[in-house]
């Protein structure tokens, strides 16, 4: 599959590190990269259902372009949602409809995270293909 520039660039970006706990940094640092959804606009519509922090995410469409908002309690999960705001914010809604949660097998996060966190990553993925689906 045929990734967005930047998504491409984390990826190699993740393959080069070998090191576990680089790797869990590296997601820290990524915390930065999500464009907030204030604490006031966390509801039971935009909550992440089976992950394991409060975590929360909005996906708006405008000229056929997702913006994506999200927050948590958790900065690993804000992370985690810093690498889905570099793969999907900003892009044309059938490049993010296009997407599979493959690249995250593919940059190696997967098996540096526990079975709930992993768990929880792939929820996140699932919320933002859902609120997608349903934008012609």
């Amino acid at each position: 599959m045929t990734y967005p520039e930047q998504l491409t660039e984390l990826i190699e970006d993740f393959k080069s590190i070998a090191d576990r706990m680089e790797r869990l940094e590296y997601v820290f640092d990524l915390a930065s990269e999500v464009n907030e959804l204030p604490e006031a606009e966390w509801n039971d519509s935009t909550r992440i259902q089976g992950c394991q922090s409060e975590a929360h995410v909005r996906v708006d469409v405008e000229d056929n372009t997702v913006h994506l908002y999200a927050g948590a309690d958790s900065k690993l999960v804000q992370g985690l949602m810093g690498i889905l705001t570099i793969a999907i914010d900003q892009q044309p809604v059938e490049t993010a409809q296009s997407l599979t949660p493959d690249f995250a097998v593919e940059m190696g996060i997967l098996n540096s995270l526990s079975p709930s966190r992993s768990n929880g990553f792939r929820n996140m993925f699932d919320k933002v293909m859902k609120e997608l689906s349903g934008v012609e």
